[in-house]
């Protein structure tokens, strides 16, 4: 027998086990071809029979090899519990369970020398969210009629771009009473209250951030709902710039500025304007901390539009040369609004966190007029690369921020002039039309998520510590991957039909909320709306408490 080394590595340590039935198992090697992190393979086990061969019982003892399917004991390959190897099984012989026993992130540190990273979500704490504790209270019935969903016409629209004022509105009035514009106002998009959040085509599959982009077109080619999706960091394939396609997609700058150099290049050879510009401050997912995209994941068509050599990308974590509020208004905001001549709105991306009040302020008292918008990001949103630490113990909810930022610019008598975006865990229950009423009824003009796009293409991750390995280029399900074998596990045609069927369902959903309140256009700020079953979060927000 050998002797206990009790310093090794064991299965038991790891987040995941292996269940695995002999019994029921053809070996047909299905499992063993499919786990993209090679949690498993092929190992011969010992078994003993006892029998007898005579008439009267003498029991002899037979001992025979028999090949397995076993989990491996490697930090390297451990199991993420994606649930692929009990999908292809035709026999359900084998399955991942979760290890209430495990020690996974003390082995991996001493192991290592480094702190666990992951993609997803934070998932310290699953717990009830703050809006699943509201409620559209207010319901029109007699004074004030109720709309018919099915019937009437709804504005559905949001600002991107700086809203100016009555009186600052450059107009002055004729002789015989005739209205003349004497100077450029700022521009201004009105889009679809929900945008695709910035994700990136390093950290998707080249097939899913197609999918994404074709969708985004149907919707607007064909359903005439004017979404837009965020490049995310990292530029994007020339052809795109060169499209008349270009006019349905945010370019997201961020600190590492990856990918800029192509977009400027193409910049005389673009035959529409993007939807605007999102400067990337932070992020709600690993507030204080630069982008990450892991060597894994840069393919050489990413190299290419980078213009970078296989290794980790890391942005820093903030923008160098930036060193105030003004100052980045004055270098950033004029820059860009410039280098399109002043016809694309520039926003501004931050995460929430407790001095994002004081950053909204100094960008409401803008004197150029040229911020487009406050893109605010929580605590819930996801990533598709992160240290564990960063991501369950950094970051601020996003609703309470939120609703400070709107009362802030209440204050002042200059709501609505920033339009405010929020995420960070919106549709986190798979409802996102719900979310995002709530949210605007706080004071956001739309909101933008990510994470829940991802769900719609069949992400097997989850909040709960399941699969969740965006940053290893491993992606079972062939969205966060740049390996072409694993990416052709995604069908984009199907994840872009999927897309577009949320996005009119969620339509519908946001009107069936809108008619009852006896709003034909978007709620924002209508705070009367909503009731809280949380006394806590009554007090917090501003909203009727009910019980």
């Amino acid at each position: 027998m050998e002797p206990i080394k009790i310093n090794d590595l064991a299965c038991n340590d790891l987040p995941w086990k292996i269940a695995y039935d002999p019994n029921r198992c053809t070996l047909c090697g299905s499992c063993i071809a499919a786990c993209t992190f090679d949690a498993i393979g092929p190992k011969m086990e010992r078994r003993r029979m006892i029998f007898t061969d005579s008439e009267t019982p003498e029991p002899k003892t037979r001992f025979s090899a028999q090949p397995v399917i076993a989990q491996r004991d490697v930090i390297k390959n451990f199991c993420r519990g994606c649930g692929v190897c009990e999908r292809v099984c035709p026999n359900n012989a084998i399955s991942a369970s979760r290890n209430p026993d495990s020690r996974f992130n003390v082995v991996y540190q001493t192991a290592t020398g480094s702190g666990p990273k992951r993609g997803g979500r934070n998932n310290l704490e699953v717990q009830a969210r703050t809006l699943d504790t509201l409620r559209v209270g207010r319901i029109s019935q007699m004074t004030d009629p109720s709309l018919d969903a099915q019937r009437h016409t709804f504005d559905c629209l949001a600002p991107f771009g700086r809203i100016l004022p009555a009186k600052a509105l450059p107009l002055q009035q004729t002789a015989d009473g005739k209205l003349i514009q004497d100077s450029q106002t700022p521009p201004v998009r009105w889009v679809y209250p929900v945008i695709i959040g910035d994700m990136s085509i390093g950290a998707l599959s080249w097939r899913m951030w197609e999918a994404i982009a074709m969708a985004v077109a149907y919707l607007n080619e064909e359903c005439g709902l004017p979404v837009r999706m965020c490049s995310g960091e990292g530029g994007m394939p020339v052809r795109l710039l060169k499209s008349k396609y270009l006019k349905y997609m945010i370019l997201q700058i961020a600190s590492g500025h990856f990918g800029w150099n192509r977009i400027i290049q193409a910049m005389p050879h673009m035959v529409e304007d993007p939807a605007g510009i999102l400067i990337k401050i932070g992020q709600g997912a690993k507030p204080g901390d630069g982008g990450l995209l892991m060597a894994a994941k840069v393919a050489e068509h990413i190299q290419a539009i980078r213009g970078v050599p296989r290794t980790d990308l890391l942005s820093p974590p903030n923008h160098q040369g930036l060193y105030s509020i003004e100052e980045s208004v004055q270098k950033m905001f004029l820059s860009f609004n410039a280098a399109f001549k002043f016809r694309v709105p520039v926003a501004i991306k931050v995460a929430a966190s407790a001095t994002s009040v004081s950053v909204f302020n100094n960008l409401v008292r803008d004197p150029y007029n040229i911020v487009g918008g406050f893109f605010l990001d929580g605590i819930d949103g996801g990533t598709g690369a992160a240290h564990d630490i960063s991501l369950d113990h950094t970051g601020h909810p996003s609703v309470s921020k939120l609703r400070d930022c709107y009362l802030a610019a209440v204050a002042q008598g200059r709501q609505g002039q920033i339009p405010l975006w929020a995420a960070g865990g919106l549709g986190k229950t798979g409802n996102l039309a719900a979310d995002a009423f709530k949210m605007m009824c706080l004071g956001a003009n739309g909101v933008f998520t990510g994470k829940l796009i991802l769900q719609m293409a069949g992400c097997l991750g989850n909040d709960h510590g399941r699969c969740n390995a965006c940053n290893t280029g491993l992606c079972p399900a062939g969205i966060t991957t740049q390996e072409p074998v694993l990416a052709k596990r995604l069908n984009p045609e199907r994840v872009a039909e999927n897309i577009v069927n949320y996005f009119l369902g969620m339509d519908m959903e946001l009107r069936k909320l809108m008619a009852p309140i006896g709003n034909s256009a978007l709620p924002i700020g209508r705070s009367d709306c909503l009731v809280s079953t949380d006394k806590a979060v009554a007090d917090r927000l501003q909203v009727q408490y009910v019980c």
